[in-house]
């Protein structure tokens, strides 16, 4: 169904990018890899990122393409970061260019940085009707766990039940935690309510 192609075409509609999307400073390594087509918006691209890696749509995000950053307008505009472009109808084919990797930021308290790579180009006659997930490899932090620090200790804690803070982070987080857990069909049902 897919045939490679050149990068530095010019991208359509029925151009589709491979990207995997890691999780930084994290060890294993967590990450994801989509399907998704060029010409997604940045916003459809976050609600890509938010569904593959559990992040429940909390807090606020950027994307940053070789330094030019972009983030969803605020309802005071006069409170936006200058310099800092809308997300707004801006296509990932657009904002990357011939850059093959950029940065998309989480939750600007608990700092989830995320390195997307784009790992290929294909072209298909058959639109894309929503994001697929390729693959993927373990569970993605809690919301609100205190970002890396945060969750190493979290992860320490619930793998230990004789752990000083196992109740405290059980009782938090509502159940055990698998940190080696990824379900890509749950992914993929969530990308289902993503209309491209």
């Amino acid at each position: 169904m897919y045939a490679s192609i050149q990068h530095n075409m010019d991208m359509n509609p029925s151009t589709i990018f491979t990207l995997r999307i890691e999780l930084l400073d994290i060890e294993p390594v967590i990450f994801r890899q989509v399907l998704v087509p060029s010409s997604i918006t940045l916003p459809k691209l976050h609600q890509t990122i938010q569904a593959v890696m559990s992040w429940e749509d909390q807090h606020l995000y950027a994307f940053e393409f070789d330094g030019v950053k972009f983030s969803p307008p605020g309802p005071f505009p006069e409170l936006d970061l200058p310099g800092v472009r809308s997300t707004q109808r801006q296509r990932l084919s657009q904002a990357l260019g011939a850059a093959n990797r950029f940065l998309y930021t989480y939750d600007f308290g608990d700092d989830w940085r995320h390195l997307v790579t784009l790992q290929d180009i294909a072209a298909t006659d058959i639109p894309m009707k929503h994001p697929i997930c390729l693959s993927g490899a373990n569970a993605c932090p809690p919301e609100d766990v205190g970002g890396v620090p945060g969750y190493m200790e979290f992860t320490e804690a619930m793998a230990h039940p004789a752990h000083a803070s196992h109740a405290d982070m059980l009782c938090w987080h509502g159940a055990l935690f698998d940190p080696t857990r990824f379900d890509p069909e749950a992914a993929q049902q969530q990308l289902r309510k993503i209309r491209l």
